[in-house]
């Protein structure tokens, strides 16, 4: 996931966080209420009255896959853009005004959504809402501001990209799990089309995309939901509703063979291997095979308590770290990820060995019925650190909403995640470890090169 102040959040991070809101998601809880305007605008309020302050995040429908051909990079060179002014606000006055006031602002782009967020004291909102709902259709761009603005965005991808030989192998790893899929493209995009943007191309997918029907309005903090009301039709009500252009997805064809891809640089001082299948995403998945993933996860790969982590790292020995991610929140498929990084001294092959000998394992005995309890247990005794945040409920709500489900999957999570069976969690074990299905990529050190 990209931002505009150029880092990457981690998706085992993402993941947590998802798990956390979700476990304490019930209406109890942070009590979502949600009302449209007639435009078409979602509007989520979650009240937490712990601190007069709140967080308003606005999320667009529209990710990097769903960019036109040949325009990879598009969403969120946008992203970038979106900070360029309109004809109320010159460039760069939104940023001042928020930092002005006391106020935090970033925005983030992934394959499937678009976000932008401020948190400011409570008698902040309405400026923040008002500068907002300003740029959701008033944008006002020309080759002076977006030309060097491209720069920007390639010189992120060389010092992002070019200068981290684990990113070029995921980079490569992912182009090579989905063959047809927009999900194989980087959401920063490829450089020889980044170059190929301009004013036209923004333009065009802003208008495209960029409407209060295709968009949801998420404001967490110190307010109800009669205060937000009036704000939002003052502010965003008075946006008419576009013409919004249905997802088109390319699928998957079948998978038939495992690839394999093996990058090797002197920047490498830790070694490792990462295997990654294809999996269904909440969207995509049959019944409750998301959830079975997500306690699947959790028992396998996630901290110092899982099974991966105390046989290879605290029993034998051989892993400097060890672990799996599985994040369902994907409006198509998803990826389950495993990955080891060898101790020194310990060579890569022995790591791989032993990482694939722990997975057939898996694959032929199973979880237990005590593993699946204590892993719910700690599934939902976790999500107390989410209580007291004003960003992990509109962040899960947002990413929700975006991704084709509602906030009723939301409050369901606890009772799905209890209902999961160690006999179905085994069950999908053969449905989701197929070779064909794989990719291995593998991170070597080498020589560095002479002058």
């Amino acid at each position: 996931m990209l931002t505009r102040f150029h880092y990457i959040v981690s998706f085992k991070i993402i993941v947590c966080s998802f798990t956390l809101f979700f476990s304490s998601a019930q209406g109890a809880v942070f009590n979502p209420e949600i009302f449209k305007l007639d435009n078409g605008l979602e509007v989520v309020v979650i009240p937490n009255h712990r601190a007069p302050i709140v967080t308003q995040m606005l999320w667009y429908k529209v990710g990097a896959a769903d960019e036109d051909v040949g325009e990879s990079g598009n969403a969120h060179f946008l992203e970038h853009l979106m900070f360029k002014g309109t004809e109320r606000f010159k460039s760069g006055e939104f940023s001042a005004l928020v930092a002005k006031n006391g106020g935090q602002e970033n925005a983030f782009t992934s394959w499937d959504y678009t976000a932008y967020h401020q948190t400011v004291a409570k008698d902040r909102l309405e400026m923040v809402m008002e500068l907002e709902a300003d740029r959701m259709t008033g944008l006002v761009l020309d080759d002076e501001k977006v030309l060097p603005e491209r720069e920007v965005v390639r010189e992120e991808r060389r010092s992002r990209v070019g200068n981290s030989p684990g990113a070029q192998l995921g980079e490569v790893m992912r182009a090579s799990q989905f063959l047809n899929h927009p999900y194989r493209i980087p959401i920063i995009g490829w450089d020889h089309e980044i170059e190929e943007l301009n004013t036209e191309t923004a333009l065009s997918f802003y208008r495209k995309w960029y409407a209060p029907n295709n968009a949801v309005l998420i404001i967490s903090g110190d307010v109800t939901t009669d205060e937000i009301k009036p704000l939002a039709e003052k502010y965003f009500g008075v946006i008419p509703k576009r013409d919004v252009p249905e997802r088109k997805r390319i699928s998957e064809p079948p998978q038939n063979a495992a690839r394999r891809v093996i990058k090797e640089s002197h920047l490498v001082t830790n070694p490792s291997v990462t295997i990654r299948y294809l999996a269904p995403s909440y969207r995509t998945a049959e019944k409750n095979d998301a959830y079975a993933l997500q306690i699947l996860d959790e028992i396998i790969g996630s901290g110092a308590t899982s099974k991966l982590y105390k046989k290879l790292v605290i029993e034998e020995k051989l892993a400097a770290s060890v672990g799996t991610s599985y994040s369902p929140n994907a409006y198509d498929l998803s990826t389950f990820t495993l990955y080891i990084s060898p101790r020194p001294g310990v060579e890569i092959d022995v790591a791989e060995k032993r990482l694939r000998e722990e997975l057939s394992n898996l694959v032929e005995l199973g979880v237990t019925e005590d593993e699946v309890n204590k892993a719910k247990t700690r599934m939902v005794d976790a999500a107390v650190f989410a209580r007291d945040s004003l960003s992990a409920a509109p962040n899960v709500i947002g990413r929700t909403l975006t991704t084709g489900g509602t906030v009723a999957d939301i409050e369901a999570w606890p009772e799905r995640i209890s209902a999961v069976t160690p006999e179905h969690i085994n069950s999908l074990l053969n449905e989701i470890f197929i070779e064909n299905q794989s990719v291995t990529g593998i991170l070597l050190p080498a020589e560095e090169p002479k002058q």
